[in-house]
């Protein structure tokens, strides 16, 4: 049974609304002010509200300006009892966050009309709220299910740590790190185009693909094969036209070399050096396109002697491409000089770079997934 809130200072017009309201079949709550109707309001959450416009006090206008406000309330109905009918007046009565009007004298089958529309209205709005609600716990268990994929962080041989950080939309980042063999690391990050399941759901498949080596005849130690391998198989035409850009590199920790291959991803930054005045930085990029636009896109390999004191930093656009307050792009090269400040502090935790990140975005959350690798190799 759905509960109706009555709200006029009028004795005589409140005695009616309510009988009438109640022999329809309705729970009806009634206040003669409208202090005690937003209490009413509050404590009993109506699917639909009557208010008159003109009372002592609060008016039906601020009366629904309070309700509106509140988000328990979002979905109840409002309609505002009026002897006003200029166009004006309507105005600003849909302004403060009215749905309906009804006109002073009161005609009854009116009323009742616009209550079972409103009322309509009202479930309209409750279903598709729940329906977001099921939606946004949907996206966030997905969330949890990437964060469970992810590799955990390790200290030995190598020092690697991550942050990841999904955004309000569950989009495409994902990274993995593991051992070929005892000399060997594999390890790399992607970035699926778009936002949603339908971003997420190609990442996964890849990150399984190579966590099981399940593509036959690959020479996974090849970053520029295993690409080649990548874009035969996940093709835009079949893949509802996602791709995706990606950096993969191993590296041999006894003779200290890194080969790479990247298709449409930001560079591997590759910082060196004991302190501030000594630092080196290398951008760690080979041309390639996005795995999945061209069935014939050419992917090389390039290589890198690491060093001591050398760090090496993945990650996906998310991390760069800021909005902001003055409506600029923030942009890579601004990123990487934060890394170098960063560097020398030793955060492995990345958290300086994070929160610094964080102060930057005007929004609440960043409008892309956040993804970042650190991994020391000293």
């Amino acid at each position: 049974m759905y509960q109706i809130l009555v709200i006029d200072d009028d004795f005589a017009v409140l005695t009616f609304l309510k009988r009438m309201l109640v022999r329809q079949g309705y729970k009806v709550v009634a206040a003669s002010n409208g202090e005690d109707g937003i209490a009413q309001a509050y404590a009993t959450q109506p699917a639909l509200i009557i208010c008159d416009w003109m009372m002592p006090g609060l008016s039906g206008i601020d009366v629904c300006q309070l309700i509106k406000a509140e988000p328990n309330l979002s979905t109840t109905f409002f309609i505002l009892l009026t002897s006003l009918d200029s166009v004006a007046d309507r105005v600003k009565g849909l302004d403060a966050g009215a749905d309906d009007f009804i006109t002073k004298p009161i005609e009854q089958n009116e009323l009742q009309a616009r209550v079972r529309a409103g009322l309509r209205l009202h479930q309209l709005s409750q279903d598709l709220q729940t329906q977001k609600q099921m939606l946004e716990d949907e996206l966030t268990e997905a969330a949890e299910y990437v964060c469970s994929l992810l590799p955990p962080p390790v200290s030995k041989p190598l020092n690697i740590k991550y942050k990841f950080i999904p955004s309000r939309q569950l989009g495409g980042d994902c990274f993995d790190y593991y051992w070929l063999d005892p000399d060997y690391l594999a390890l790399y990050l992607l970035d699926a185009a778009g936002h949603g399941l339908k971003a997420t759901l190609p990442s996964i498949s890849v990150l399984n693909l190579l966590r099981s080596r399940a593509l036959q005849n690959l020479n996974y130690y090849q970053p520029s094969e295993v690409l080649k391998a990548l874009n035969e198989t996940f093709q835009m035409n079949y893949q509802n036209d996602k791709y995706f850009t990606i950096w993969y590199g191993v590296y041999n920790r006894v003779k200290r070399q890194l080969i790479y291959s990247s298709a449409g991803h930001p560079p591997g930054i590759l910082i060196s050096g004991k302190s501030t005045t000594s630092t080196e930085v290398k951008l760690l990029r080979t041309s390639g396109m996005p795995v999945g636009m061209f069935p014939d896109a050419k992917y090389i390999d390039g290589f890198c002697t690491i060093e001591e004191q050398s760090s090496l930093y993945l990650f996906s656009d998310g991390a760069y491409e800021i909005t902001l307050s003055n409506g600029s792009l923030w942009g890579l090269e601004a990123f990487i000089r934060k890394l170098v400040s960063s560097h020398h502090s030793f955060d492995a935790e990345l958290n300086d770079v994070i929160q610094y990140l964080t102060a930057l975005n005007v929004k609440e959350a960043f409008d892309d997934d956040l993804s970042i690798l650190r991994i020391d190799f000293s």
